[in-house]
């Protein structure tokens, strides 16, 4: 009986499945990579607002407290955008006649808030309240970086479903005292380690670790 296809289709064959393979996985790779990246999470990205705020300069140089202009974070979902009010406290004596301000000037004198693009917009399926973190000790820090050294806003982490269970799974890992929340540079007292001060912590204010990662817990 004569051969049908030659030999070397053998080897073709095999060439072809596993070309195919890797094919797949390579592809599959690039689309997680470029979801991962910050073209898509916009990490590390500055977004251009109506007034070059500094946090740097505001919490860095002045010493002003998260809490000052973000009067509601401590009991609420949202932890609260200054109104402009907030800003002329000083700035009515200070820099003055500043054209970099005009638009906070502008705004009182218009009665009209000022339009802040959002840098850290969760979509509207997912629940998350500030308040609850602050109190059980999750510093500003974990999710927002060291914004005393951002000299222009930007999002430190991709704030993903993947980022926030890591953290749900494991919170002892950052974990603070409550006093500590807002201190910007933050670290376990000198031959405490993280995750043993972390566990402690996590009895000390009844976390309930086990239902962290429960779907409810985020999409309510």
């Amino acid at each position: 009986m004569s051969q049908i296809f030659h030999p070397s289709m053998n080897t073709i064959s095999r060439v072809s499945i596993f070309g195919a393979l890797f094919f797949v996985l390579g592809t599959l790779g690039i689309v997680y990579g470029i979801f991962g990246s910050p073209y898509v999470t916009q990490v590390h990205v500055v977004r251009d607002q109506p007034v070059p705020f500094s946090h740097e300069h505001h919490v860095s140089a002045l010493g002003l407290d998260c809490r000052y202009c973000h009067t509601s974070v401590e009991n609420s979902s949202f932890a609260g955008i200054p109104p402009t009010e907030t800003c002329m406290t000083c700035h009515s004596q200070i820099w003055t006649e500043s054209p970099m301000l005009e638009p906070v000037r502008a705004s009182l004198r218009n009665n009209e808030p000022i339009r802040w693009n959002r840098v850290h917009d969760l979509p509207d399926y997912v629940f998350f309240n500030h308040g609850i973190h602050i109190n059980k000790g999750i510093g500003c820090t974990s999710c927002h970086g060291r914004v005393d050294k951002m000299p222009l806003m930007w999002k430190n982490e991709p704030l993903t479903m993947e980022w926030c269970l890591s953290c749900h799974r494991a919170p002892e890992k950052h974990i603070r005292p409550r006093e500590d929340v807002f201190v910007m540079d933050w670290a376990p007292p000198a031959g405490k380690d993280q995750i043993a001060l972390g566990k402690e912590l996590l009895k000390q204010y009844d976390i309930p670790v086990h239902r962290l990662t429960d779907c409810y817990t985020c999409h309510r």
